[in-house]
């Protein structure tokens, strides 16, 4: 290449170092970014308290009482003597079966007992006399000692004739069949005209006792063992062996009468693993009507050391466990698996995995991921510390 061509060039390539080292020369020292403060997260502070250990349990609501109306006579029905689904009471005849038959018998039983009675008088009678008289030998020891057995066989017969008459003074009464108990009376299943025989499997009708009524309710035996090892480990105490009861409808409503706990089943449902607990409730106006499918809630214990967290502060993993997140000594955030026993208003009742005087997150949990510093904001009072206090009061933290 021609010299002249390439001396030009040099002046313009020290020009574009040096404007290259001047820039290099700006950006020499650069500054650090500025270090984020931790996040803020709104804590309580726990505090032990009492609370009831409130239960709700599915259940059925169930008779009282129930009466299956049997023939215990054959005969034709002459006569339905109830309205179907209204109210009867103990005693209350509720059909009427052709007692002619019955009648009879029960006439022809009286006079056997008559005839019975009369032949026991003379007999008696005779052996009195024979008595007297072989005494002084006016008759022999024979007829005396037949004369006894006379009587003998004679109130042995009165005996028997009595028998059968209170056997067809039964007979004829159950010609009117009766309710054995008070309630309310459903379908019937014969009407006037129909045969009927004695003991027979098909019920007339039937009778419920619907006030007071009971409750059948279910519980896991896996949550009553759990609540006997409380029991046995002091976390939580009886309430006592009267135990009231609140129903729920089946609409969400709250039943008005107030029940209590009857008795606990003695064995688990091999079926479903669970144990039938039965409560008893007023049913004055027959509000509460058998199969009814509702909910009860009761006091099955009190804890004097529970723990209250509100609902927003509970998670749960994919297992179903429960656990909260809480800040520990070091600022750090720390997930803490926890013990519920039910909720008492818009709170859990913790009775284990959580202590008085913890700080529990119950804001910007979406910000608390497990292990990172935060800044603690107590729910209610304001806040004191800077973001650049934070961040020192967190260095702190971790140097000791």
């Amino acid at each position: 290449m021609n010299t002249r061509f390439r001396q030009p060039a040099l002046p313009t390539m020290m020009l574009a170092c040096a404007l290259v080292l001047a820039a290099c020369g700006k950006d020499s020292s650069p500054s650090a970014p500025a270090e984020m403060p931790p996040p803020v997260v709104g804590v309580i502070v726990t505090t032990a308290e009492s609370a009831p250990l409130v239960t709700e349990l599915p259940g059925r609501t169930t008779p009282f009482m129930v009466a299956e109306l049997r023939p215990q006579v054959t005969g034709i029905i002459q006569k339905r003597l109830f309205t179907e689904g209204s109210t009867v009471t103990a005693g209350q005849t509720l059909y009427q079966i052709d007692p002619s038959t019955y009648k009879a018998a029960y006439d022809s039983a009286a006079a056997n007992k008559a005839r019975a009675e009369a032949n026991h008088y003379n007999a008696q009678l005779k052996a009195e006399r024979y008595a007297e008289l072989v005494d002084i030998e006016a008759v022999s020891k024979q007829a005396n000692d037949d004369a006894i057995a006379a009587l003998k066989q004679a109130e042995a017969e009165v005996a028997a004739a009595r028998a059968a008459l209170d056997k067809a003074r039964i007979d004829l009464d159950f010609t009117r069949v009766k309710s054995p108990i008070p309630g309310r009376i459903g379908r019937s299943s014969v009407t006037p005209g129909a045969l009927v025989t004695a003991n027979q499997p098909a019920a007339l009708a039937i009778v419920q006792q619907l006030d007071p009524i009971y409750v059948d309710l279910t519980q896991s035996s896996a949550d009553l063992q759990r609540m006997r090892r409380d029991v046995a480990s002091g976390k939580i105490s009886l309430v006592g062996e009267d135990i009231p009861v609140q129903l729920i409808l089946e609409d969400g409503s709250l039943y008005e009468e107030s029940g209590k706990l009857a008795f606990s089943e003695v064995s688990v449902d091999p079926g479903t693993g669970s144990v039938t607990l039965r409560a008893s409730f007023p049913n004055p106006d027959g509000a509460l009507l058998p199969g009814m499918y509702v909910r009860a809630r009761m006091v099955q214990g009190q804890s004097e050391q529970a723990i209250m967290v509100p609902h927003a502060a509970m998670s749960h993993d994919q297992r179903g466990s429960s656990f909260v997140m809480v800040v520990n000594a070091e600022s750090k955030v720390e997930p803490r698996f926890v013990q519920t026993r039910g909720v008492q208003g818009d709170k859990w009742i913790i009775i284990g995995g959580l202590a008085a005087g913890e700080k529990l997150i119950v804001e910007g949990l979406q910000k608390a991921r497990p292990g990172i510093l935060v800044q603690v904001q107590v729910i209610g009072t304001p806040q004191s510390a800077t973001p650049e206090q934070a961040v020192a009061s967190a260095r702190a933290a971790n140097r000791d």
